[in-house]
């Protein structure tokens, strides 16, 4: 579902930007949009380098649960490695191209940041994250390479979504 997955040299590269980015703008400021706390199942959807999935975590604490998935066998191994340095018990990650092979209706939030203008099948993608979320649940939503119209449009055009609210970062759907 998302495009051929990148170099290593090219996520080696990306890893490294990313940790400007994250000083700059804190992964915790978009996780207090998302509404993240204490207890919550949560899914990174794309997590790459882990920016949000290892805050999360420790923000959901060990009542709470953290997947995050990524199509580059890198990412997953540096979530890991992080979150056992961390000693954050409560992650699980996912290598997949899109499915989760998590039940129905388990995650509270579902994180989609900065990934969905590289997916193949979007709407494949729209359809997991729908069926994995809770009744009311929330997609937070954040793609800085989309405008806010084509955001809305794509993530509301089949019907699974609805906009409940925009912040200063994010924009949170609901389950239609």
């Amino acid at each position: 579902m998302p495009a051929p997955v990148m170099t290593n040299r090219h996520f080696r590269l990306m890893t490294l930007s990313l940790l400007f980015r994250d000083i700059i703008h804190p992964p915790e400021a978009m996780l207090n949009e998302a509404g993240i706390k204490a207890g919550l199942h949560v899914l990174d959807f794309g997590c790459g380098t882990g920016s949000y999935a290892l805050p999360a975590a420790q923000i959901v604490g060990i009542t709470g649960r953290v997947y995050a998935l990524d199509v580059h066998p890198l990412a997953i191994q540096r979530v890991q490695r992080l979150a056992v340095k961390k000693g954050l018990t409560n992650m699980q990650t996912i290598l997949s191209d899109g499915m989760t092979n998590l039940p129905d209706a388990v995650i509270d939030v579902a994180l989609c940041y900065d990934v969905f203008h590289e997916l193949r099948e979007p709407e494949k993608v729209l359809a997991e994250l729908h069926r994995v979320l809770k009744p009311d649940g929330i997609l937070s939503f954040s793609d800085h390479h989309l405008k806010e119209e084509t955001i809305v449009s794509r993530v509301t055009a089949g019907g699974r979504f609805k906009l409940s609210g925009k912040g200063k970062q994010t924009y949170t759907f609901v389950k239609a």
